[in-house]
């Protein structure tokens, strides 16, 4: 018997002139090391004209500012990922430092904390979200912050710091209602993944009902964590369609209306320019 004819996707369509950002990708992972310019191509095809790529480490670092000086719509972060600061050292501080000087950056992170691997010892995320936070505010830099089983404790770093002139994210948003308006309170933006699609998802998707629609965001958090009906698969920006799908219909609003907020929300965060050069 002759095997089932794969099935196109069909992604959901953006109105004239609509348009999408990525704001949370790892582009230089390698899931996408054999068709990055084609992944970036069908990105644009689909709406999605700009990718935040972000740095987990200093090496990831360096990486995310050479695809972003070589690909045009494509931005960059840097910063040390809590599974990656147990070998942190004070040079390469000095380095992340000096790569923020860069006209690409336009964020710092991935910090925070990860109680959920615990890669690295709780003390040792603590110490250093905490100085990599106080460094984004020096560098004037919104944070872009990850959080795994570690609400209170990353709530608490936060809420000491405070404020945040140049505002930050919760990236990959996975508390409740009561978390997502602490964050907010605190001046930063809700940051969605393709979760939200996903059937069992129902506290993310009630956190994204009451969430103001001036404080959300989109991600892909690619290659990770591709939406329905791609689940399991590898991510891309494109996708981040279904995503904002589904963020329009918790809303009871139309696709294009939720695609042009968030894309306005993420231009005034990351202070990105309103067309590709």
């Amino acid at each position: 018997m002759a095997a089932a004819k794969k099935k196109n996707l069909v992604y959901p369509v953006l109105g004239v002139g609509g348009r999408l950002i990525d704001t949370h990708c790892h582009l230089d992972m390698q899931p996408y090391g054999d068709d990055l310019a084609e992944v970036i191509d069908r990105a644009a095809r689909h709406g999605v004209d700009r990718i935040v790529t972000v740095g987990i480490d200093l090496a990831s670092s360096r990486s995310a500012i050479r695809l972003a000086e070589e690909s045009p719509g494509v931005f960059a972060t840097i910063g040390v990922h809590p599974h990656n600061v147990a070998g942190i050292t004070e040079d390469d501080y000095r380095q992340l430092q000096a790569l923020a000087d860069n006209p690409v950056v336009v964020a710092y992170g991935e910090i925070g904390l990860d109680f959920h691997y615990n890669y690295a010892p709780a003390d040792v995320q603590i110490e250093h979200f905490a100085r990599q936070v106080n460094l984004a505010k020096q560098l004037e830099l919104p944070l872009v912050v990850h959080d795994r089983d570690a609400h209170r404790e990353v709530l608490d770093i936060l809420t000491k710091a405070h404020p945040f002139p140049a505002g930050g994210v919760m990236h990959c948003f996975s508390g409740d209602s009561a978390f997502a308006r602490a964050v907010v309170d605190l001046g930063f933006h809700v940051s969605i993944p393709g979760v939200v699609t996903f059937k069992k998802a129902e506290v993310l998707q009630t956190a994204v009902r009451e969430v103001p629609l001036d404080r959300i965001i989109l991600e892909t958090d690619g290659p990770f964590l591709a939406p329905e009906p791609r689940r399991g698969r590898r991510n891309e920006p494109a996708l981040m369609l279904f995503t904002a799908q589904k963020v329009a219909e918790l809303k009871g609003l139309g696709l294009d209306e939720v695609a042009a907020a968030t894309t306005a929300n993420a231009e005034k965060l990351f202070r990105l320019p309103r067309a590709v050069k």
